[in-house]
């Protein structure tokens, strides 16, 4: 089973409406998201980099760096997400070495992504 598949039952849940800001580009950040249901567009400077769908995830790199925000979420549409602190996800990066893997395979094509986008 995928590791992202151990939020499917989560119940500690955040639900969005369509629209509605999730975080702003800049933010402090203290957990990443996985998308329940419903969708989630992420934006840069305003530009549309990726809309992420169910169990897919996001705001990954915060908890990675310790940084703030390098992007912009917002609710596509009604959205319920499941928040990941950072000692949830050191949990899961330590016993769980796929759940490890997923989120360094997604930053990496993320950031082939971002270079198309910007390279245009």
């Amino acid at each position: 089973m995928p590791a992202i598949d151990y939020f499917k039952t989560a119940e500690d849940i955040e639900t969005f409406n369509a629209g509605d800001i999730i975080f702003e580009q800049g933010d402090e950040g203290k957990a990443m998201y996985v998308v329940r249901s419903g969708e989630v567009t992420i934006l840069y400077n305003d530009t549309e980099l990726a809309t992420l769908g169910e169990n897919e995830f996001f705001g990954e790199m915060t908890l990675v760096d310790d940084t703030n925000r390098s992007a912009k979420a917002m609710a596509k549409t009604d959205c319920v997400v499941v928040p990941v602190d950072k000692g949830r996800f050191l949990f899961l990066v330590h016993e769980t070495p796929t759940f490890a893997l997923q989120v360094m395979n997604v930053m990496s094509q993320r950031l082939r992504k971002m270079h198309e986008v910007l390279g245009q």
